[in-house]
Order: structure tokens, then sequence, then C-alpha cells
């Protein structure tokens, strides 16, 4: 829709900052007020990042996009070597939105004009400029086109446009058509439909075989699968927008995969197994240019096979196979990386509790866990083939915290590289001799520096010291982390903002940030977004806090997963009983607490406001779902089953069902453009509020989606919420 226990390691920093901004620690005297314009106009309070990046095959450069120049940096000096590309050159291209390296880096390929589809998947205007000749051609003069990629060898480019396959022969200015039956709403050749993107999180239906001589490509066929309606206003006459969108227990599309041979011009479908209500959430190829790997889930989502298939006679047979008491997640770009030995692969799973890497021999069947214990990696980053190390990031000492290490294949030799508490993500060079570690914490933005692969510190790239400057100027108050206790026993994870000049025998209205959403996490120890506006909110004289959860991620597959069946009931236990305990605290006015929730957060702001007796004077619920019927298959069944195997679990915590306890003034928002969490959850919120007689609020943004953004939409909503809170809190 897309833990947190603190280890003893992790408890002395937690205690400083608590004592520090208990006694209400500020950055100067005299500050300026935080504006709504100041966080969402002017860009005042954004951090600077490196965007962009590439790092070149010889390990020793890298690439940014500047502007409209492609340019080509040293990682040991920092310096420009040189401009690889200059937009201006060029009548054709007033912008460039992307660009990609052929694997010889002789080529690039230039994207612009893009227009977005959905999440991930957009149009472009595609260009190939060949580096030796310094000449720029299109790589289609019929239309705009999605997922252009060169073959390995930069000969061709190949792309879909309107739901079919295409390859384009550049050294013969030639254009051939792959697939002839992609029509919209029916079938999808080389990318995605709409659940696939969204949940499984990719926009590329295909894949160059190593060698380039063959592409593996999905054919999705939603013929079965009912059309959403979305009304976009506009014209005298609103127009329909209708898109495929699988809801809970409803058909899916039927999803198979295929092999293009360019020498032969045939088409060879891969052998998944006879069972069609199932999914494959990715694809590649192994190191074999003749094998293909697939990864198969069952529709329940709790069990994984891995498939090795011929790309000659799409044979195929089970290598690994992994089933779940309750569901399996990790099924991304991450969860296989195939070794250069040609017969085993480093796998991510939480088969024994926790997320970890393994080493698992496909052809002998053995399995040896690299990394183990009571943690969980939060990601793999890549493995140096040279020196056998895997580099990855974990939770090991906090739950809140994520740092980074190496280790061997073997799983010895384990180094942590990252020094300072917080988070901490590398992005590392092709040659793994280089690494750019960005740290941050809740008090500090994001800290950018280049490092050797040993961990030296080589230099820095970006301090951020004008937004340190301006949140010294305006006085960010300094977040806090605590565990609150609940009645089941665990401890959960918060942080809190409290005003500059806290007065501990003062009581204080509290503003509560909720998402909670299961494998979610919002109490982490990084720089948080939406933090201008908490802390406009705290010089109001609010108290600001978020609390994470059972359900949510970094404390392993027993809290992760004990949500499973039943979303919103357990979470909405927790968030009650979190808002008691802190009005029981002297300093928290228990008349005077709110709650602030976007998508799953807005379920669970709808759910706390009808169910929590009157414990939140005010909630603001945006694009929130209502009734998890209403939602995707892939998403919720994962969590909940089908609504025909477990429709307490549906019925029993839609907020629609408990409109009679809603207690407190209610805000309720949402975009009617909205494709992911539909206008309808909100219609239907609203006629039962109203058949219950209870009074509420509405703000609905026309034809804005899920992101609800646009012109001056992020600032008109801010300002409505900010006037809310202010005259209901």
């Amino acid at each position: 829709m897309t833990v947190n226990r603190l280890s003893r390691t992790s408890y002395p920093l937690f205690i400083i900052l608590f004592l520090l901004f208990l006694a209400g620690t500020t950055f100067g005297q005299e500050t300026k007020p935080i504006t709504l314009e100041d966080a969402f106009q002017s860009r005042k309070f954004s951090s600077a990042g490196l965007y962009g990046l590439r790092s070149m095959n010889d390990g020793l450069h890298y690439t940014v996009r500047e502007g409209e120049h492609i340019e080509k940096f040293s990682y040991k000096t920092g310096e420009l070597v040189e401009t690889l590309f200059d937009a201006a050159e060029f009548g054709e291209l007033t912008s460039i939105s992307g660009y990609h390296f052929n694997d010889s880096e002789t080529k690039i390929l230039i994207e612009t004009g893009v227009e977005s589809i959905y999440r991930h998947s957009y149009l472009a205007s595609n260009f190939v400029y060949d580096m030796e000749s310094a000449t720029l051609v299109p790589v289609s003069g019929r239309g705009k086109q999605q997922l252009g990629t060169f073959s390995p060898d930069g000969s061709y480019v190949a792309f879909v446009r309107e739901n079919n396959l295409y390859v384009r022969d550049l050294s013969q200015d030639e254009e051939k058509q792959v697939t002839f039956d992609g029509v919209r709403n029916e079938i999808i050749n080389g990318a995605p439909d709409w659940v696939y993107e969204e949940e499984f999180g990719f926009s590329q239906g295909f894949h160059w075989s190593p060698d380039g001589k063959k592409i593996a490509f999905y054919r999705f066929d939603e013929r079965r699968v009912q059309e959403f309606h979305m009304t976009m206003f506009g014209p005298l006459y609103p127009e329909s927008y209708k898109f495929k969108y699988p809801k809970a227990g409803e058909m899916n599309s039927l999803v198979t995969i295929h092999v293009f041979d360019l020498e032969s011009g045939l088409t060879i479908p891969i052998d998944v197994g006879e069972e069609t209500d199932q999914y494959i959430p990715r694809i590649k190829w192994t190191r074999d240019p003749e094998v293909l790997s697939i990864m198969r889930l069952n529709r329940l989502q709790n069990q994984l096979d891995i498939l090795h298939a011929g790309a000659a006679d799409g044979q195929s047979q089970v290598v690994y196979s992994e089933t779940n008491l309750y569901y399996i997640f990790e099924a991304s770009d991450n969860t296989i990386t195939y070794l250069p030995d040609g017969e085993s692969f480093i796998l991510s799973s939480e088969k024994d509790a926790y997320f970890h890497l393994y080493h698992y021999n496909f052809v002998s069947g053995d399995m040896q866990a690299i990394t183990s214990g009571d943690y969980d990696i939060a990601s793999f980053m890549g493995y140096d083939e040279k020196q056998q190390r895997l580099y990855y990031s974990s939770y090991e000492e906090s739950s809140i915290q994520r740092h980074l290490y190496s280790i061997k294949l073997d799983g010895t030799k384990k180094q942590k590289l990252s020094t300072q508490p917080g988070t901490n993500r590398a992005s590392f060079s092709s040659s793994f001799k280089y690494y750019i570690l960005t740290h941050s914490s809740a008090n500090t933005p994001p800290y950018i520096t280049l490092h050797n692969q040993k961990g030296k510190l080589i230099r820095v790239l970006e301090d951020n010291e004008k937004m340190k400057k301006t949140a010294k100027e305006y006085g960010y108050a300094l977040t806090g982390f605590l565990t609150v206790p609940t009645a089941s026993g665990e401890q959960l994870n918060a942080w809190m903002i409290k005003p500059n000049d806290f007065d501990p025998n003062k009581e204080y209205p509290l503003f509560i940030y909720v998402y909670g959403g299961p494998e979610s996490q919002n109490v982490t120890d990084s720089w948080g977004r939406r933090g201008a506006w908490f802390q406009m909110l705290v010089q109001q004289g609010y108290v600001v806090a978020c609390v994470d959860n059972r359900g949510t991620n970094g404390r392993g597959e027993a809290f992760r997963k004990a949500t499973y069946m039943k979303l919103g009931e357990l979470e909405t236990i927790d968030q009650i009983e979190a808002a008691q305990w802190f009005g029981s605290q002297d300093y928290i006015d228990e008349e005077r607490i709110g709650m602030f929730g976007w998508s799953y957060g807005g379920y669970m702001t709808s759910l706390c406001m009808t169910k929590g007796e009157g414990t939140f004077k005010m909630g603001i619920a945006v694009a929130p779902v209502t009734n998890w019927r209403y939602y995707d298959t892939v998403y919720t069944e994962r969590f909940m089953r089908t609504p025909q195997e477990n429709p307490e679990g549906y019925d029993d915590n839609s907020p629609i069902n408990f409109v009679d306890g809603l207690q407190g003034k209610f805000l309720l928002v949402h975009g009617s453009g909205d494709d992911n969490v539909h206008y309808q959850n909100s219609m239907d919120f609203v006629e039962a509020l109203v058949q219950a007689n209870k009074q509420f609020e509405m703000q609905f943004y026309p034809n804005k989606n899920h992101g609800i953004y646009g012109g001056n939409t992020s600032i008109h909503l801010y300002t409505r919420m900010t006037e809310f809170i202010l005259k209901n809190l």
C-alpha cells in the first residue's frame, strides 16, 4: 500500500536524547515561526541529497544528472572528469528525466517528456546517444514508449508501446514488433498490470538474457478482471476512466511467461505449473543465458517456489521451495542473487522467524545461514565476488536503527562499517571499492560521505549544514524516543516532540501521527517526513508523538505477523492504549488528544475514532481504506486471506460497521482520482455516518490521486488540516 524492542547497546543514546528533550533543549533563544508556506512551498526545510547517481563499470567513477547534463565524477577525488552528455547541443531535447548506459558504456539511453501512468510506470520519448560518434537518434517515431532498455551490447533497444513488446535494431534503423495481441484493459505484454505494479513493486515486465539473444517477458490477460471506473472532472461532460482492479476475493489476471528468440523470431511459452490462480512476483535470468529463474507464489502467498526454466524448450523444475504459517513477503529483486559458481544463490528469507541471508546450492540442496540472530536484516545491498563479501544493513543493535555491515559468504569475519547511531544506507560502486553512506538520525539531517570498502572515510559529499542552520534558526525541538507499555505486555516503540519551552507542571494537548500498517515502520531514528509541519504544531504548543503498533517492522516475525487475519484489531487496541498511557502522564491533557493518518493511517484513525470510546477529541483520516473488501487482492489477501475464507476479519474491523461509536470532531479527506485506495471507501463511509446521524467534516480533491498533490493542492490540504487541529484540539 506499502521492532521495536530496544537492545541494551542502544539505550545510552536514547537516554541521552530523552533527557535532552525533557530538559526542553533548544537550538537558540529567539526562533522564527514556521509557516505553512515555509513547509510546503518554499522548500526551505528540504534537505540536500545526491540523486540519480550511477556507478560506472570501472568502479572508480560515477555519473549524476545535473540539470540537463550527465556528468562523470571520480570517486577518489570527487572532481568532475568530463561531461558525457549535454542536452543543449541537441534541439530535439529540452529536458532530461532519466538515463541508462549500455553494458559497455558506449551509449546512453536518454528519457524525456515523461508522462506518469501509475506509481512506477510512465511513458517517455527515448533517444540513443552514441558517445563515439556524438550522434543522437530517437528510439521510435511512432509514439512514446514504456521501459526503453538496451540489450547488453547496446545494439538493440526493447520497449513497450500500447501493451505490445517491440525491439529496435539500432544498426539497421529497424523496429520489430514482438507481440501483436496487446489491447488496453485486455492483454499486456512486457509490463505488469495495476496490482502487480503496486504490490510487487515493479514496472518492467521483460528482461534481456545475459548474452542479448533472448528476451523473457510477462503476458497479462486481464479480460476476466473487473473494471473500476473513476469520474475525471473538467470537461462539460466528465469522463470515465476505466482500469482493471482486482478487489479482494475477485479474479486476477492470468499471468504467463514467454521467451522471445531474436535470431529465430520464435516465442517460447514457459512452464510455470498447472495452477493459474497464482502469482509470479519476479523473473530474472540466471548466470546461464539458457536458464530463466522464476519466482512463484500461491494465491495465499504462503508458499514460494523458485523455478529454473530452459529458454529453448520452456521446460521448468522447482529448485527451491519454502512455506510459511502466515505469508511470505520478501519476493523482490533482492530475494535471490545468483553467484558465479553457476550452482548457488544468496537467498533472503524469514524462515527462521527473522529476516536473514542464506547461501543455497540448488544443485545439492545444501543451505547455510550467512547471518543469524534475534534481529532482522533490513536490506541486502550487494555481493563483492572478488572478496566474497556481502553488504547489508540490519536492526542488530536496535529495532529503530539501521547499521551497515559486511560479512564473508561463509558467515565469518563480520564487520560493522557504520559508526554513527541512527539510520545508515549505502550505495556501492560496481567494484565495491567505494560506497556512499547516507546517515541521518531523528535530530540530524542526512550526512552523506564517501568511504572505501573497509569503511575508511574519504570525504564528505553533503553535510546539510544549510538545513542544520535552518533548523536552528527556526528552533527545531528535539525528537526523543521512549517505549509505551500495553496490556498485551508489548513495549511499543514511540517518538515524541515537546515544545522547547516545555514545562512539566503544565498540561499539553497531544497530536498523534499514525500509519501502523503491516511491514511498515514510522518510529525510526532517522530524519523524517512532515518534519517541518510537526515542528510547526510543536511551536503552537502541541506535543507530537508517533507509536508503532503490533504488525510493524524491525522486531521479527512474531511481532510483524501478529495481526494476520485480523487487520485493524490489534493495531487499534495498541493505539488506543498508547493514547491513554500518554493521557495518564502529568504533562498531557487527556481531554485533548488527536490523531492523524494517511492511507493505512487513515484507516487506523477512522477505527480509533469509532472504537476509541472518546479517547480522541479529534481525528483526521486522509485517503483511508474503510472496508478491506474494497482493496486489492495481492495486498489484502496476503494479510487477511479472502473475504470468502475470513468474513469476520473483514467486517469486524471495518470502521463503516462502527460509525455509531464515533465521538469527537472528525475530518475525512480523499482525492476523487485515487486509483489505489478508491474514493468509494470514503463515499461508503460517509453514507454510513449520515445514516447514523453522525456529524463530521469533509475535504475532497477532484481528480487527485492517492498522494493528493499538484499545484497548490499540498498547501491547501495542510492549511485545512492545520486549521482543523487548531480549532478542535
